[in-house]
């Protein structure tokens, strides 16, 4: 059975590098609260360089995203940060974010 984690990957532009890592370090209260009412626990991001891997689990990615695409505090963090990255943060998008496919998993 697959697992309810969800995973992709971005590059950070390297002369945003610093301040984004910092920004992640360091983050607002708030998006932590939004994430968390949006559903999504055991959020993970991990770094090798400019490229960072992301995960979390969530019972319904498409409610979560559409909850954060809604949220005035995501949004004002989405407008800093996505200007950081290779990629899009706008969920108007078909595809923002390119999921990665899961191939193994032990629960």
């Amino acid at each position: 059975m697959p697992s309810k984690k969800f995973a992709w990957t971005w590059t950070v532009k390297p002369e945003c590098l610093d301040e984004y890592v910092r920004m992640h370090l360091e983050p607002w209260p708030e998006i932590m609260a939004e994430h968390t009412r949006a559903g999504i626990r055991n959020y993970s991001i991990f770094q090798n360089g400019n490229q960072f891997f992301y995960v979390f689990e969530c019972d319904d990615v498409q409610a979560a995203f559409a909850y954060i695409d809604r949220s005035d505090a995501c949004q004002r963090w989405n407008a800093i940060t996505s200007t950081m990255v290779e990629g899009s943060f706008d969920f108007g998008e078909a595809e923002p974010i390119q999921p990665l496919r899961e191939v193994f998993y032990l629960a």
